[in-house]
């Protein structure tokens, strides 16, 4: 056991990374390890945020900032009382993403980088918008005709190629127990389906 609450502090991990990199199946097993080693935490995936605390938001760039702005905003709030929140959304402008990370207190946003390759995210396209954006059906599909600025100073860069989902969330729960905010004990076993 930690011998302080610095464990309990807020604090914010932030998936980026392109359409298919891997953003919302790491985080959900991330999620689920976090459980087991005794925090609560809020989930923030981008599609499903898209749903519903920013509907009627389209793809122009101020529409996908105000998206991340949205997000970031609900997640410095979950931050500042103590929660801790995990954020998957495509974010694709450096920018905005460092708005972000200014709203929180030094130490408490963790950015994650996809580093998944445009190729592996497009064979992987699960909802063939890769298809559609190659076809000129979607306009503004980042990766294919819209940017996506990846990290300058990531505090940590996965592999999605080499690593499994639970071995890249792995990873970043030794990075939150390195930096003292999670306790590397488990607090509840490991379930099995």
């Amino acid at each position: 056991m930690l011998q302080d609450d610095r464990y309990r502090q807020g604090v914010c991990i932030w998936f980026t990374g392109l359409s298919a990199s891997g953003k919302s199946s790491t985080a959900d097993v991330l999620a689920r390890l976090i459980v087991e080693h005794g925090r609560r935490v809020t989930v923030l995936d981008g599609d499903v945020v898209r749903t519903h605390l920013c509907k009627g938001l389209g793809f122009s760039k101020e529409d996908r900032d105000e998206n991340i702005r949205r997000i970031g905003f609900v997640a410095s709030e979950i931050v500042r009382h103590g929660g801790l929140v995990v954020c998957a959304a495509i974010s694709p402008y450096r920018a905005i993403r460092n708005e972000v990370r200014g709203r929180m207190e030094e130490g408490r946003f963790i950015e994650v980088y996809m580093a998944t390759p445009l190729e592996v995210c497009e064979q992987r396209d699960p909802k063939g918008l890769y298809v559609k954006a190659r076809q000129g059906i979607l306009k503004g599909f980042t990766g294919i005709d819209d940017p996506y600025e990846p990290p300058l100073h990531a505090e940590i860069t996965l592999d999605t190629i080499v690593n499994s989902e639970e071995e890249n969330a792995r990873l970043i729960i030794g990075l939150l127990v390195k930096q003292r905010l999670l306790d590397g004990e488990m607090k509840t076993p490991l379930l099995k389906a």
